[in-house]
């Protein structure tokens, strides 16, 4: 259970982390917040405004097992209601972590952020990738330099 606080407060510190309402709305509403995480004594009001961020976003919303005071000692807060991860690594490592205390409750999460996770290094991989497509668009536009089969040469 130590972990998960742990894994939070790290992501607070690489800046990947939304905490608070207004925050956590922004992140969401910019398709930025992967997963939105819920204080286990959030008020109704707090829920209600989570779950509109989450349709809002396409977010996945989750209840982690912490109390407000709880989950504020992670992040060096006196108490955090609701929090959003902007990064797909930290939110698989999290869902991870909650899928090992309750695979019934937070597996389905785990396996969409974990594949999303793979997607997106997968796209960063490829991207950084020197040899990729080289060549392959221009390959139809080089005009031949040597000899041509009509016998003039080539380029000009």
């Amino acid at each position: 259970m130590d972990s998960i606080p742990s894994l939070l407060g790290l992501a607070l510190r690489a800046g990947r982390l939304a905490v608070g309402e207004e925050p956590v709305g922004v992140a969401c509403r910019c398709h930025k917040g992967y997963l939105l995480l819920l204080a286990s004594d959030a008020a109704d009001n707090t829920i209600r405004r989570a779950l509109h961020f989450c349709q809002a976003g396409k977010t996945i919303c989750l209840t982690l097992p912490l109390t407000k005071q709880e989950l504020g000692s992670g992040l060096g807060r006196a108490s955090c209601a609701m929090l959003a991860l902007t990064d797909v690594g930290f939110a698989a490592a999290v869902a991870e972590k909650l899928a090992q205390l309750d695979p019934e409750a937070y597996g389905p999460a785990w396996e969409t952020l974990s594949n999303k996770a793979a997607r997106v290094k997968k796209r960063r991989a490829e991207k950084r990738s020197p040899h990729k497509n080289k060549g392959a668009r221009r390959a139809g536009k080089r005009k031949p330099d040597g000899p041509s089969n009509d016998g003039s040469q080539g380029n000009g």
